[in-house]
């Protein structure tokens, strides 16, 4: 009898089956969204390595911004984890949104992860 998933979960899965999809080996950057923070990782989904991650909690982003959960916040993220993935040489990678519309703290940890140099 097949699982029973229910909206975000729904959701997640159909995002992730479309990456795994049209990855061509490319790592994954993952995001999760809490209330109060935002997290990024990037992935290595062949030997199931993480291989750079940041977050709102970071001692450097956490001092310079008041509140984890801002699109401030997030953008602080997304220039952190280009610059941690361009040091294990990675350039590319395929963008994992997870359950999340493309909106708001999400597109914006996108948009700084681009301009710091990750290509997705």
């Amino acid at each position: 009898m097949p699982i029973s998933l229910k909206g975000a979960e729904r959701r997640k899965a159909r995002v992730r089956k479309a990456l795994k999809a049209n990855n061509a080996g490319r790592p994954r950057l993952s995001v999760f969204r809490s209330d109060k923070n935002i997290y990024a990782q990037i992935i290595d989904d062949a030997t199931g390595r993480t291989l750079a991650a940041a977050s709102s909690i970071d001692k450097n982003i956490r001092e310079a911004l008041k509140n984890g959960s801002t699109s401030e916040a997030a953008a602080s993220v997304g220039k952190l984890i280009a610059e941690r993935g361009l040091a294990v040489n990675v350039g590319q990678v395929v963008f994992d949104r997870g359950s999340y519309l493309y909106h708001g703290r999400i597109k914006a940890l996108a948009d700084a992860a681009r301009e710091g140099g990750l290509q997705f």
